[in-house]
């Protein structure tokens, strides 16, 4: 079983940290599918020291969400410092994350993300700042490199454990690759082979086949599952299951996506208002479609919602008529 300091899973397999998309609706509802352990969108250190209004609204976690990882990312160590003593005395987050991976300009340019891989006495400094003032367990989420001249994963391993970090989760992807190209899991075994701390593999597990994979060509603690968890929680319940019998379970019918899809829109609205929600929710309903036959022009009539009695009606519609198909086909 997969255990990070004192904070023990149910299972081995976890959320990732996706920016964006991992706030406290959609977490909860891969929650009950079963993931052992979800993990919060990455929160400014800076927005949370100056208690930004809209930083703070993503510090809420639903009690129901526990054990939740949350992330944090900058690129200075006395604001990292306050922000995760912020976090480690004013949240129930179980452990407090520090993103090293993220590869976008904005957040690179601030020395922060997937800045730090350069440099792996810059992450032994930062992290043992940072476990030195809280109480929470804290772990880093990494990618193995900046490009592939400067790999330095297993270094920058090493350093977050002799700095007291308690896990490490490894996207095997470089920062230049960004979301491209094959995951080297490699790598990831190397990593796992040189700490004495849980590591936790990232990158390409698309399938439950896939997360089994993982865990036997690279020893991994545990499999962290982020893009193929879009609007499909039931990866993450099939991922379980599969790990734990060996048995496949089927693909959720059109109608259980939408119903869950549905589910989903209506704890985004209660956590932001229905017009943001809603706009949010665009994407994440064109995920839920996907695989679903004749979804094409429904997922572009999805742009033009802005109320939740539209889309609720624009689902719900498309549903009953893929049921009519289908029953036609069976009947003739």
């Amino acid at each position: 079983m997969l255990k990070i300091g004192n904070i023990e899973m149910k299972n081995r397999v976890v959320l990732a940290p996706m920016a964006g998309i991992c706030n406290s609706a959609f977490r909860l509802t891969v929650k009950e599918f079963g993931a052992g352990l979800v993990c919060a969108e990455m929160v400014s250190d800076k927005g949370i020291v100056f208690q930004n209004e809209k930083t703070m609204d993503m510090l809420y976690i639903d009690e129901r969400e526990n054990p939740l990882s949350l992330q944090i990312f900058g690129g200075k160590r006395e604001s990292l410092v306050q922000a995760a003593s912020f976090v480690d005395k004013n949240t129930n987050a179980d452990i407090i994350d520090i993103n090293m991976g993220c590869p976008v300009p904005k957040i690179t340019k601030c020395d922060a993300g997937a800045k730090w891989l350069l440099d792996p006495n810059k992450i032994y400094e930062m992290v043992s700042a940072v476990t030195e003032a809280v109480d929470k367990p804290v772990t880093v989420k990494m990618r193995m490199g900046w490009d592939e001249d400067h790999i330095y994963a297993v270094e920058n391993a090493r350093a977050v454990e002799r700095a007291g970090g308690q896990a490490v989760a490894l996207h095997g992807r470089t920062r230049v690759q960004m979301y491209e190209g094959h995951a080297n899991w490699d790598i990831i075994k190397e990593v796992k082979q040189s700490v004495n701390i849980p590591v936790i593999g990232n990158g390409d597990v698309q399938t439950p086949q896939d997360a089994k994979r993982m865990l036997e060509e690279t020893g991994v603690d545990g499999v962290m599952i982020g893009r193929a968890a879009l609007g499909n929680p039931w990866m993450i319940y099939r991922t379980v299951h599969y790990l734990e019998t060996g048995e496949l379970m089927e693909e959720p019918t059109a109608r259980e996506k939408i119903d869950v899809c549905l589910l989903h829109l209506d704890r985004l609205i209660a956590l932001k208002n229905e017009n943001i929600a809603v706009r949010e929710m665009r994407k994440h309903a064109a995920w839920y479609l996907k695989g679903i036959r004749g979804n094409a022009r429904v997922r572009k009539d999805i742009n033009l919602c802005d109320t939740r009695e539209e889309l609720v009606n624009l689902l719900s519609n498309f549903v009953q008529e893929v049921e009519e198909k289908e029953a036609a086909v069976q009947a003739g």
